[in-house]
C-alpha cells in the first residue's frame, strides 16, 4: 500500500516572503538560495535587538516577552516565533511585530498583515486566548493596531488559500515564474533572480559581426 506524502509544515516568516514575491520565495525555500542587502541587514539587526533573551521585562502593568515560539498543528500546520508578546495584568495578550520602515501610502502592507495574522492563529492556539496585534515601525516610532479580530474569517480564508498554494509548490518542487515589478529594484536577490549579462566591447562587436554575416 502506497503511503501518502505528509503535507509540509509552513514557517510563518515564509508567508510574507511568498506574498511579496512567489519567485523569490521559491528560490529561498526550494532552491535554498539567499542573498542579503542593506534592507535585509537593517531588518535583521533590529530583530536581533528585539529578540534579546535578556529583554523580558515588566512595564506599565504588562509583562513583555520576546522571541516567543508558537505553533498550531491543525489544518494550518504552522510554526514560528513572535517578535514580542505583551500580556497585561488582566490577561489580555497582544502581538507586537517590529518593522524597520513604515509604508509611505498606508498603515500596513497586506503581506505583513497576513504574516501577523498567522502568528495570531498560533498564539491563540498556544495560550488559549483571542489576542490583539500591532506593528511597531522603528523609523517613525509609531505603533499601528491591526483589525485581525474584526476581520478574522476573511483573513483566515485568505491564509488557508496561501498555505494551500505554498504546500502544493513545495511538494512539487515548483518555483513560481518571475513577475518583474517595481519592488525588484530593492530586492536582495535581484542579481540571482535576473542576472545582468555584461559584454566587453570586443565581445559585443564580435557577436554583432557573426549575426550580420548570417543575415
Amino acid at each position: 500500500m502506497r503511503s501518502e506524502r505528509a503535507e509540509p509544515e509552513i514557517a510563518i516568516r515564509t508567508i510574507q516572503h511568498y506574498m511579496y514575491c512567489p519567485h523569490r520565495w521559491g528560490l529561498m525555500e526550494i532552491d535554498k538560495a539567499w542573498e542579503e542587502n542593506y534592507f535585509v541587514t537593517k531588518a535583521d539587526l533590529m530583530h536581533e535587538r528585539v529578540h534579546d533573551p535578556d529583554s523580558h521585562y515588566a512595564s506599565r502593568g504588562k509583562r513583555i516577552y520576546t522571541a516567543v515560539p508558537v505553533y498550531i498543528d491543525d489544518e494550518h500546520n504552522l510554526y514560528g516565533v513572535t517578535d514580542c508578546l505583551e500580556i497585561s495584568d488582566d490577561g489580555k495578550v497582544c502581538i507586537v511585530e517590529y518593522k524597520p520602515t513604515k509604508p509611505k501610502t498606508c498603515d500596513y502592507r497586506e503581506d505583513d498583515l497576513m504574516q501577523i495574522f498567522a502568528q495570531k492563529v498560533c498564539v491563540d492556539h498556544v495560550f488559549r486566548c483571542d489576542c490583539e496585534a500591532a506593528i511597531y515601525y522603528a523609523d517613525v516610532k509609531k505603533r499601528v493596531a491591526l483589525p485581525l479580530k474584526k476581520n478574522y474569517q476573511q483573513y483566515d480564508a485568505r491564509l488557508k488559500e496561501l498555505l494551500a498554494e505554498m504546500r502544493e509548490r513545495l511538494m512539487r518542487g515548483e518555483i513560481p515564474p518571475i513577475e518583474k515589478g517595481q519592488k525588484c529594484s530593492g530586492c536582495s536577490m535581484k542579481d540571482m533572480c535576473m542576472p545582468k549579462i555584461r559584454f566587453s566591447k570586443g565581445t559585443k562587436d564580435k557577436i554583432t559581426e557573426i549575426v550580420k554575416a548570417g543575415d
